[in-house]
């Protein structure tokens, strides 16, 4: 199995993204709020809408649901959608919590 690093260098996609378009509040680079529509996620990423402009390698904070505030950098930057990889991966009990509670948001 791959390191968690090689992933990132990689791209490396294969653990697969779950569409969940769930609202988050965040923080950016400077701190000052954010808000997000998170349109999809895996234990070690996701992807999302924001209104703020933002470059690769910037670091937020998001709040999720479970897992409270989670950090992570951002990888790719488009058109108002931006790539994170979390700092840390997701444990899989606690990801389909997080799954669940963003589902039943929608």
């Amino acid at each position: 199995m791959a390191s968690r690093a090689s992933f990132a260098l990689n791209d490396d996609r294969s653990a697969g993204r779950d569409e969940v378009h769930f609202r988050a509040k965040g923080f950016g680079p400077d701190a000052k709020p954010v808000a997000l529509v998170i349109v999809n996620m895996s234990a070690m990423g996701l992807m999302a809408r924001c209104e703020i402009s933002y470059q690769p390698g910037d670091r937020i904070s998001i709040q999720l649901p479970i897992l409270g505030t989670v950090s992570a950098q951002i990888r790719w930057s488009l058109g108002g959608r931006i790539g994170c990889e979390l700092d840390r991966s997701i444990e899989l009990s606690d990801y389909y919590e997080l799954l669940a509670v963003m589902l039943k948001a929608r």
